[in-house]
């Protein structure tokens, strides 16, 4: 499991989160973990590890059909799943697009979804995982390009690479890492 204990960072869309659990996530599937009545931040501080767990097979592998997309996919999709949700499946299907698959791009892993991407790794099973890596990398990137207080997930203070990025190319081969030098290029417009 990549994710942490409890945070509660006010730049963070998720809210306060444990173990990757947000309370968002709890208020959807309606788990008041402290039985006061509410669904808030002490709520989430109860998430244990072996509940995150149970919480991220069902709701964020098994609900959405990970299962159905070919094995070199399923880790850096269900990592992205839990990261960012159904667009992690809409990043996925935007990739396949532009490999010439026709398909909506609606976050939704359907017959079309699975076939293509099928097809796409009997053809460069690597080359496919590599390239969804990079896609969440970039859409990492788009995300702090639009939301200024969104980069420290990208760059960390002394100005390397973040954790986002760092979750991104951990999915990649390291011939695709982007080198110092080129992190330092694409964040220059952050100032």
């Amino acid at each position: 499991m990549r994710e942490g204990g409890f945070v509660n960072d006010p730049d963070d869309p998720g809210g306060a989160t444990q173990h990757g659990v947000t309370v968002g996530t709890l208020r959807r599937l309606g788990l008041d973990l402290d039985g006061d009545g509410d669904v808030d931040a002490q709520d989430v501080r109860r998430v244990s590890k072996a509940r995150a767990v149970e919480i991220f097979l069902q709701h964020y592998f098994r609900r959405p059909g990970l299962g159905q997309l070919p094995a070199v996919l399923q880790a850096s999709v269900f990592d992205m799943y839990v990261n960012a949700g159904a667009n992690a499946v809409k990043i996925l299907q935007r990739l396949l697009r532009q490999m010439g698959h026709e398909l909506r791009v609606d976050g939704v892993i359907g017959p079309r979804t699975a076939a293509a991407a099928e097809a796409a790794a009997k053809v460069a099973p690597h080359h496919l995982a590599d390239a969804y890596g990079i896609a969440r990398r970039n859409y990492y990137f788009r995300l702090a390009d639009r939301r200024p207080a969104a980069r420290k997930f990208a760059r960390t203070r002394s100005g390397d690479k973040g954790g986002w990025i760092k979750r991104a190319e951990s999915f990649i081969d390291t011939r695709y890492h982007l080198t110092d030098p080129e992190f330092q290029r694409r964040v220059a417009a952050w100032g």
